[in-house]
């Protein structure tokens, strides 16, 4: 850790200390740090988090974490009730440089965790075996590096009722990894509650960054850049960890696999300076990876961009990024909005919009010279606009500020070198091409009287027979029939029928375009009707 990092990181806890009610000790300042292996053995030390720092026949000064509990406080007053005890709070990295001196690092090397052929059971008992052997202060740092090795979205701990589970989100699948005992959660989770600036003892679900450098014991240096999400449970607090590994050099739209077809519609609609393009799709869907490579496309030195985001997950040059924190679900996130349009943006980007008064706002900013780019939770296009249409009633002109809205899903790629051909028989081949059936005027329907799909096949690089994810899209734009369509009186326009309106007007779904990839070789049908339903 840097000494500037290191100083922070003092300076965090002497504040607790003082809300606390407590002293602190800064255990950085003591040059020659003295054991005393009489008073507490060591697996006390590690399991209780107190430490003695000063001990005398009289008295006895123990140092202790924000996490330490009360009882073990308790505990340590009632076993040496003829000595004065006293207690400082003293920080992470104080008590973690105790513990390695009292348990000095061995030669340590740490297996990489490979998603194989091997059945669940033998995977999860080999890491979990591997994670008893991580020291406490290197778990987090181990698991990231892990999960970038097999290119994981997601960390996922969930408490069970007599051990802790920890899953990777691998290719949109969730992959059961390890199980750890309580003992070794409640030391990670005290080194991510410190690192992310989180509660463990919220009753409240919480957000966090953690962004910093770790070194580990066996010397290698793994730098954590995640968004960390922790929700309390019947049995203790999960937390799911987004990875921020994506490179901003790929942040561009040659990179987001959009067709030629998909790519016209985009170019020409970020080419008009107002109007909005919304991103819709579930958590994990890359929203947020489409939006900020639209913003690249734009960044320029003539053009000024101003970014609400939570939190800001690439840091990106020339662009104005704001953080927001927390007051997403209230008039402050719309207020921060209407402050930013008064800086005299040319490129507004939302990280969400989720509530009534931050559409309204963005809409009006579309409406009055602004370029507005935002994600929206909605299961597909129509229905973001029947959402919207719930949020900002029947208004000719806010229907006309919406440019684009594109929905989009991650699907698994097949491997080219192991996925294995088959014929389809009359029923499935019957169903497709009802599907096919219904693509919108103009585009070529493939023939499919001697189709041949695919499935996955295994080899011990892929294992799962998939190579990454790419996206299937559906754009729905504001053409002339959609907004005629919106002007109808209330209650009156459902979701399904702006869908087919679109499609006339010229929209590929996303079980359509998603079908034509598994029809082309991409990926299965399985997968497909797996995300899409």
């Amino acid at each position: 850790m840097s000494q500037d990092a290191r100083l922070s990181e003092e300076s965090a806890t002497a504040r607790r200390a003082r809300i606390l009610g407590l002293d602190y000790v800064d255990t950085s300042a003591i040059p020659q740090k003295q054991l005393y292996k009489h008073v507490l053995p060591f697996d006390q030390i590690q399991t209780h988090r107190i430490v003695p720092l000063q001990a005398d026949e009289f008295t006895i000064l123990f140092g202790i974490t924000t996490t330490t509990s009360q009882q073990t406080m308790n505990s340590a007053k009632e076993h040496f009730s003829n000595q004065r005890i006293t207690f400082a709070i003293i920080s992470e990295s104080g008590f973690n440089e105790y513990i390695r001196l009292y348990n000095p690092p061995k030669t340590i090397e740490y297996a990489d965790v490979s998603l194989g052929t091997k059945t669940d059971t033998s995977l999860i008992e080999s890491v979990s075996a591997q994670l008893d052997q991580v020291l406490s202060d290197d778990v987090l740092a181990y698991l990231v590096k892990q999960a970038y090795r097999l290119n994981a979205s997601d960390i996922h701990l969930e408490n069970q009722k007599e051990s802790v589970r920890v899953r990777f989100r691998v290719d949109g699948v969730l992959h059961p990894i390890a199980s750890i005992s309580t003992d070794k959660y409640r030391q990670l989770i005290s080194s991510i509650a410190q690192a992310a600036n989180v509660s463990t003892g919220s009753p409240e679900p919480q957000s966090g960054h953690i962004s910093k450098a770790y070194k580990m014991a066996t010397g290698e240096d793994v730098t954590v850049n995640l968004r960390v999400e922790t929700i309390p449970t019947v049995y203790g607090l999960d937390v799911v960890m987004r990875l921020f590994n994506l490179k901003l050099e790929l942040l561009n739209l040659d990179s987001l696999g959009l067709s030629e077809r998909e790519r016209s519609v985009v170019d020409d609609i970020i080419t008009h300076p107002t109007g909005m393009v919304l991103v819709v799709g579930p958590t994990g869907s890359g929203k947020t990876t489409t939006l900020y490579s639209l913003i690249t496309t734009l960044n320029s030195d003539e053009r000024k961009i101003i970014t609400l985001e939570e939190p800001v997950e690439y840091f990106m040059p020339g662009v104005v990024q704001i953080p927001v924190e927390g007051d997403h679900n209230s008039s402050g996130f719309a207020d921060k909005l209407r402050a930013v349009l008064r800086l005299d943006p040319d490129t507004v980007m939302i990280g969400e919009i989720r509530d009534q008064d931050t559409a309204k706002t963005a809409l009006q900013a579309a409406l009055t010279g602004h370029l507005v780019l935002s994600t929206f939770h909605a299961s597909s296009a129509a229905a973001a606009v029947s959402r919207l249409m719930d949020y900002i009633g029947i208004n000719p002109l806010f229907s006309s500020a919406i440019h684009l809205i594109m929905a989009q899903r991650l699907i698994r790629r097949l491997d080219d070198a192991t996925k294995q051909s088959y014929k389809p028989d009359d029923a499935l081949k019957s169903q497709l091409q009802t599907i096919v059936d219904t693509l919108p005027p103009g585009v070529e329907r493939p023939d499919l009287s001697d189709l041949t799909l695919y499935k996955a096949g295994t080899s011990a690089e892929h294992p799962f027979g998939f190579t990454g994810q790419f996206p299937i899209r559906e754009q729905l734009q504001m053409t002339h029939g959609v907004q005629q369509l919106l002007r109808q009186p209330p209650g009156q326009v459902t979701t399904d029928m702006i869908e087919q309106k679109a499609i006339e007007d010229g929209m590929i779904t996303l079980l359509q375009d998603g079908v034509l990839k598994a029809i082309r070789g991409d990926t299965t049908l399985e997968e497909v009707y797996r995300v899409v339903g």
